[in-house]
């Protein structure tokens, strides 16, 4: 049974954070093209997991909770949009695509830099303002959306509640058909 500290937000979203790292280093390393494809896919879906249960819970929160919350929710959501575009336009490439590792290059750097701007300045803001009860709250309600979250992006999706809590699921079911269809890494 997995504790409180488990549970944790900022826990579950820096270990979201680090996984991704682990991810970026390998397809930095220089893998072969099959499995650079399996990477890339893996961990656009790993991202659009986290974006949607950050977008569902963390942000709200973050609204909440923070006194400019809602000027960093709404950097943080143009973030993700600008990510998405990206993962978007990368998925449907191929290794040997031209664009494929700018594009590629371009969504490691942009989400590093948003995984270190989360992680300097939203995620201690919401350690100070949260009580511990809700952290792990929010914790467990993130890991639970990242369970039925959608693993494609689809940057015309809303990204705010109640619209995203409410679409996710039906997404989330169509991206787990066109997944298994195509043998997709997830």
């Amino acid at each position: 049974m997995a504790s409180e500290q488990d549970t944790d937000l900022i826990t579950v979203i820096t270990e979201d954070h680090r996984a991704v790292e682990a991810v970026f280093a390998e397809l930095e390393s220089g893998t072969d093209w099959a499995h650079r494809k399996d990477l890339t896919d893996h961990v656009i879906a790993e991202l659009v997991r986290h974006s949607v249960a950050e977008e569902q819970f963390m942000y709200p929160a973050a609204r909440k909770y923070l006194e400019n919350g809602d000027e960093l929710a709404d950097k943080e959501l143009q973030e993700h949009a600008e990510a998405e575009q990206v993962m978007k336009e990368l998925e449907g490439l191929q290794p040997d695509d031209s664009q494929f590792d700018e594009l590629l290059d371009r969504l490691i750097r942009d989400i590093r830099h948003h995984i270190e701007d989360e992680e300097k300045v939203l995620l201690p803001k919401l350690r100070a303002a949260c009580s511990v009860e809700e952290l792990g709250r929010l914790g467990r309600k993130v890991l639970d959306a990242k369970k039925t979250a959608p693993t494609r992006p689809h940057p015309s999706a809303p990204d705010k509640p109640p619209a995203n809590r409410l679409l996710a699921p039906g997404a989330a079911f169509i991206d787990k058909i066109r997944d298994a269809l195509s043998s997709r890494s997830t």
